[in-house]
Formats: structure tokens, C-alpha cells, sequence
């Protein structure tokens, strides 16, 4: 099911720049771990013990899966029809009864056999629909929002066991042959580097996101626990995360053109609907608030008991319109490129950046952005493609590619308020496709951090695909650019990114008309190639490398002698190389042997 790694694919990448279609490689590899995260999740659910995963979390999973599927099987006839999104089959279904896929025990035996039958809801617009679920970790209740609940006779609990599949899995393997942006392949007419891809599904587009990777992880934590009821603090999580999911599956049907009405968890006053924005509700601290949403003919309606309701009207691609001021829109940047999607500039999604763990501490925390703080993103992001092409045509196509989502930092502490600061950039091992960032002072310096975050996204990608090497995790390595002893992988991905940020600033000095950018380029230049030159003998000489490891590293010795022909002005080289001096005896000082 995973694919193989070419030698081809292997060198391209150890030479800090992949084609088109190395790149489409790691995002088909990546998507695949996704999906099989995905599937372990459910799994997992399933074979949790019910002081683990509650009965009633289980069962409403498995009724948004539902939802998911049916958004998947009406979505692509809806396209092909063009019909509008909110009209057309999926309205009628919700209606008369939803009849699960073939995935699903039982084949198309109606919803009542197996799962809990929903009450009608009155007073939604357009008149009656069926109420989807329960919330999650809740027990039935006797009423709903707006009066009792007709009398339901008891209705068996699903059977959840090996004969469980849902006919979203398998996902349709990628052919093989060129891959655009996004890693999706693309005609032979078409150009990779233009930006083309078909558009796909919504729940395709929801399940390959980069946040579904920390979701899951996080989800698996609590369903893979011992014996015995799970503690407060893990309950309240996978109350969390089973009821982030229902949200997602709602988002996929109403993109789908499904009618419904769920009833969904906002918790510490935020409901967050993934890709459409978020919702503020009257609740506060950590506590629960129960949500009706409907869907029908292209609109959301959010009730909430004792508040007005909101109208929210989803839009293509990414973003809802409402006049409500208790709703947020998600915010889009446009695409890098002609044609390629749209980037979100996520400060809305719950899992966006760790919950409840260590934070490393060159990382600020998550930042919440007002109109000109957006203002400010779209003015630096609209030069950045230029900036990247100055480094040279394959670091745009590998953004364009590889760049899914960013999510904005706050300003550092180091930072100067009204001055250019400091600025602080990471990823996410486990949201492939995420690049977390505080505001960008000007376009090159955004284009640089984008190149440092795709080659730790490559490696990391990589390093999944296959063994570099087999050194442990101790920490014993000097790095120019950290205080701190580094472990040999830190140090490899450290000095990759660092090569490609050598090989970027040599490109734009070359390219450089103005005197004074291209006198910053070389300097930069200069003391990425240094620190490069202090960390490869200890990379090149280790015994753990693998032999495809030890090729991998090869290939960065060569793109490092490669940029040496062109050496930058004495000076700022021999700036650089004072630089290194001075933070290798501080090293040596900290961590000598014995201290």
C-alpha cells in the first residue's frame, strides 16, 4: 500500500530540491499514513472496552462515518451535474431516512436496524429534517431543544466488529506519472508547475488535512488506554476530539449538498467547523454547550438554548458568510500560483498546535488575528511567491506543492513591538502539510522560513518512508544555530534546512540588481554555508548511516561543494566563519566533557 522510494526520488531529495514527481511521492505516502491513521482510529473505538470509549461516543461516531460516506458517494455526481450545493438528492435522502453504504454490517438495510433512530426536530427551516445523534459522551435525552421527543421503542446497539469497513477505505490508490501541486496527478497535458489538480471530494479534501494527524494521534492516546475508566483529563479529551469529528462530518455533508440536522459540542464557547469558521456561543471555561445545526439549500443554522440563532452560508472552497457576529470565517490566502489552491491561514482550528504537551521553546504560542493582522499576512504573502522564485523555480513549485495550511504564532518574546523583531517558525511531524509561523516581517524573509519548513517537511516525510540511519536519540552534537547538543537526526534535518537556506540566499545574490539586496543575500548566504561546512564531518562520518542514508548525505556534500565554486565576498565570509568560532568555544565551554 506505501510506496517504495526510488534512487531517483532519493537523490533529487539529498540534493535539498525534488521534482514534481518525488514530491507527489511523499504527499501520496503521507495522505496514505493519514488515512491509516484514520482507519486505526476507528478501530480502536471499536475495540475499546465502554469505560474507555463510552457506548453513546461509540454510536455517534459511527453515525457521523455515516454522514461522511453519503457526502462521499453524492458529491461527485453533484459536480459532474453541476448542480447547486444544497439541492438535489442528498436533501431527499436526509428526509426519508439515511441508508448506510455498502461499507457498513447489514449492506443497505435501513438505519433503524442498527443505529439509534433520530427524532424530528421542529421549527428548522424548511420544515422537517431528522435529527442526526446524540452528543457525544452524553446519554439520550427526554427532550429535544424545542419540546419531548415522540416515545422510541429500544433499538439494538450496533454491532461494531471485524466485518466493520467503511466504503471509504480503501481510498482509490494514486496512479503513477506526473504529479502537480498538492501531489495530485495531472494530464499530460497539463503543466506540474502551473498549479493544476483536480479538485477533490470534501471529505477527501477534510480527511487530508493536516490536522487530522495530531486529531487522531491525540484520539488514539485516550482509546489505547489500560484497564479501567479513563482519568477526568483523557475523558474531557476524547469528549473533545469525538465531538471535533462530528463537526468535520457535518462541514463534508452540507459541502456535499446534504440535508440534516445534527446536534453538535462547542466547547469553552468556540464550536469550530473546519474549513468553514467558528462559532462563539454564550458558554465559558472548559464546559460543554450543546449546538443544533441544520443544513438545507446551501445554508447552516446554529441554535443555541437562550440565544439568537446564526445563518451561516458556506462558500466555495473555504470560508462562510454570516451577518452574525458570534461567527468567525475561516480566512483563506490566495494560491502561491495561478490556479493552485488557496492556502488557509488557520487561527480557528482547535488542534492546530499541541494541546496540553510541552511546547518547544523557540515556538510561541498559537495567535488569534484581527482585520489588520490579516491585512498584514495578505501583504507579505502576496511577494513571497516572487521572493521564493528568486531562490529558483523548484522552491515556489515545492510550496506550491507541499504547503497546505499555516497557521499563524504570536510574536516571540524577543520580539520589538513596531520593529522588525524576532520571528519564530515550526512544524508539525504528525500535520504533514502545516507550517506554523509568527507574522512575517517582509516577503524574503517569509520566502526563507517557507524553504527551512519544507525541507524539514520533506525529510521528516522521508525519514517516514524509509531508515537514513540507526543513531539513538542522545544528544551530544554541536550546531551552530542551537545553545543546546543536538542528536544526530536533529542535526541532519538542521543541516538540511540550512543547505537549501545556503543555496537560496547564493541564488538571489546572483540574481540581486540593488546593491544592498544583494550584499544582505551574500551575507546570509555566507553564514548558512558555514554553519553547513562545521556539521558535515560529523554527519558524513557516522556509522550509523544506512546505505541509502549515507547516499542521501552524499548528495548534500555534493550541493554544498557545488555553492563553494561561487564563494561570497571575503568579508561576510570571513564574518561567518567568526560567527561559527565563536559559538563552537561557547559550546565547548557549556558542555565540555565532565561538566
Amino acid at each position: 500500500m506505501l510506496p517504495a522510494v526510488p534512487e531517483r526520488a532519493v537523490d533529487e531529495l539529498g540534493r535539498t530540491a525534488g521534482g514534481p514527481e518525488t514530491l507527489g511521492l511523499l504527499v501520496r505516502d503521507q495522505h496514505t499514513r493519514r488515512l491509516l491513521l484514520l482507519r486505526a482510529v476507528l478501530d480502536a473505538a471499536g475495540s475499546a472496552a465502554p469505560d474507555v470509549c463510552p457506548a453513546t461516543a461509540l454510536a455517534r461516531l459511527r453515525e457521523d462515518w455515516s454522514l461522511l460516506e453519503e457526502a462521499e458517494r453524492l458529491e461527485p455526481s453533484a459536480r459532474r451535474r453541476g448542480r447547486p450545493r444544497g439541492a438535489g438528492p442528498g436533501e431527499r435522502r436526509r428526509q426519508d431516512g439515511f441508508v448506510p453504504g455498502p461499507g457498513w454490517p447489514g449492506g443497505s438495510a435501513p438505519v433503524s436496524g442498527r443505529l439509534p433512530v433520530p427524532a424530528p426536530v421542529s421549527g428548522w427551516p424548511g420544515g422537517s429534517v431528522r435529527a442526526h445523534g446524540q452528543p457525544y459522551g452524553l446519554a439520550p435525552e427526554s427532550e429535544t431543544l424545542d419540546g419531548p421527543a415522540p416515545p422510541s421503542a429500544p433499538v439494538p446497539a450496533p454491532e461494531y466488529g471485524s466485518d466493520w469497513s467503511p466504503s471509504l477505505f480503501p481510498f482509490p490508490s494514486v496512479p503513477e506519472g506526473p504529479y502537480g501541486p498538492g501531489g495530485f496527478p495531472v494530464a499530460a497535458e497539463e503543466d506540474p508547475t502551473a498549479g493544476n489538480r483536480p479538485p477533490p471530494s470534501p471529505v477527501r479534501d477534510l480527511l487530508l488535512h493536516p490536522f487530522i494527524g495530531p486529531w487522531a494521534r491525540d484520539t488514539l492516546r485516550t482509546l489505547g488506554a489500560g484497564a479501567g475508566p479513563l482519568p477526568a483529563r483523557d475523558a474531557r479529551e476524547q469528549a473533545r476530539a469525538f465531538a471535533h469529528f462530528g463537526a468535520l462530518a457535518a462541514v463534508a455533508a452540507a459541502r456535499a449538498g446534504v440535508s440534516y440536522a445534527v446536534r453538535l459540542m462547542a466547547y469553552d464557547g468556540v464550536l469550530t467547523l473546519p474549513s468553514l469558521g467558528a462559532l462563539r456561543t454564550g458558554g465559558s471555561g472548559s464546559g460543554a454547550t450543546e449546538v443544533a445545526v441544520a443544513h438545507r439549500r446551501g445554508r447552516l443554522t446554529f441554535r443555541v438554548r437562550g440565544e439568537a440563532d446564526v445563518v451561516v452560508r458556506p462558500q466555495s472552497g473555504a470560508g462562510a458568510w454570516s451577518e452574525a457576529a458570534a461567527w468567525t470565517s475561516a480566512y483563506t490566502l490566495p494560491g502561491l500560483v495561478p490556479g493552485s489552491a488557496a492556502v488557509p491561514l488557520d487561527d480557528l482550528d482547535p488542534y492546530r498546535t499541541a494541546r496540553g504537551g510541552p511546547r518547544p521553546d523557540t515556538l510561541s504560542g498559537p495567535a488569534s488575528l484581527d482585520d489588520a493582522d490579516r491585512k498584514h499576512w495578505l501583504h507579505t504573502w502576496s511577494g513571497t511567491a516572487a521572493a521564493l522564485a528568486t531562490g529558483g523555480e523548484r522552491r515556489l513549485a515545492e510550496s506550491v506543492t507541499l504547503l497546505r495550511c499555516l497557521v499563524p504564532l504570536a510574536a516571540p518574546a524577543c520580539s520589538v513591538p513596531g520593529g522588525a523583531g524576532g520571528s519564530c517558525s515550526g512544524t508539525r511531524r504528525e500535520a504533514f502539510g502545516a507550517v506554523l509561523s509568527s507574522a512575517p516581517a517582509t516577503p524574503t524573509a517569509f520566502a526563507a522560513t517557507l524553504v527551512h519548513e519544507i525541507q524539514h517537511t520533506k525529510l521528516a516525510a522521508l525519514s517516514d518512508m524509509m531508515t537514513l540511519h540507526h543513531a539513538g536519540p542522545a544528544a551530544r552534537h554541536f550546531a551552530p544555530w542551537r545553545p543546546d547538543p543536538r542528536p544526530y537526526d536533529g542535526l541532519l534535518q538542521g543541516a538540511y534546512s540550512h543547505l537549501a537556506l545556503a543555496d537560496f540566499f547564493q541564488r538571489g545574490a546572483l540574481a540581486a540588481t540593488l546593491p544592498n539586496r544583494r550584499d544582505a543575500a551574500w551575507a546570509q548566504h555566507a553564514r548558512y554555508q558555514a554553519q553547513v561546512a562545521a556539521v558535515l564531518p560529523a554527519l558524513v562520518g557516522s556509522g550509523d548511516l544506512t546505505v541509502r542514508g549515507r547516499r542521501f548525505v552524499d548528495r548534500m556534500v555534493e550541493v554544498y561543494e557545488t555553492l563553494a565554486e561561487q564563494p561570497p565576498p571575503r568579508g561576510h565570509a570571513a564574518r561567518a566563519t567568526a560567527y561559527v568560532q565563536a559559538a563552537r568555544a561557547l559550546w565547548n565551554r557549556r558542555h565540555a566533557p565532565g561538566e
